[in-house]
């Protein structure tokens, strides 16, 4: 299986890409860089991606497990190098589920198998990465 996109310049420093879901998104860089600030960061966006990848299985396995949760959100922090090409070193990902009654044991199995065996985004980051991850158990 394979994946196409096409990025298209659209002026500036702004380019538009598709997704083979035929939807599309804007990149840019900020007024220092000489953009216009008006898409995401390539950069950032990847760990959009690591975000994406892996709330979506944690969601899939919790349905699964018929676990409930009130929300659910994911904070992601990528450590630059300091050096040129500038890529994430570390990058650590922070899970927080909400609500009552709330089953730590398997949230946290659920987290555990997107990480290691299921999110593939996760997989390439660890090519180049390290990659830490935190549950967090907010109960009301």
């Amino acid at each position: 299986m394979s994946h196409k996109i096409t990025t298209t310049w659209k002026g500036n420093m702004l380019f538009e890409s598709t997704n083979p879901s035929n939807h599309t998104l804007l990149m840019d860089v900020g007024k220092a860089a000489g953009g216009n600030a008006v898409g995401l960061r390539p950069k950032a966006m990847m760990l959009s991606s690591l975000a994406g990848c892996s709330g979506l299985d944690v969601v899939s396995i919790l349905n699964k497990m018929k676990i409930t949760v009130d929300d659910f959100k994911m904070e992601l922090t990528g450590q630059l190098t300091d050096e040129h090409p500038k890529y994430y070193h570390t990058v650590t990902v922070d899970y927080h589920f909400f609500g009552s009654d709330l089953d730590a044991k398997k949230i946290n199995r659920a987290v555990q198998l997107s990480v290691e065996k299921y999110c593939g985004v996760m997989e390439m980051f660890r090519q180049f990465s390290t990659v830490k991850t935190n549950v967090h158990i907010h109960e009301k």
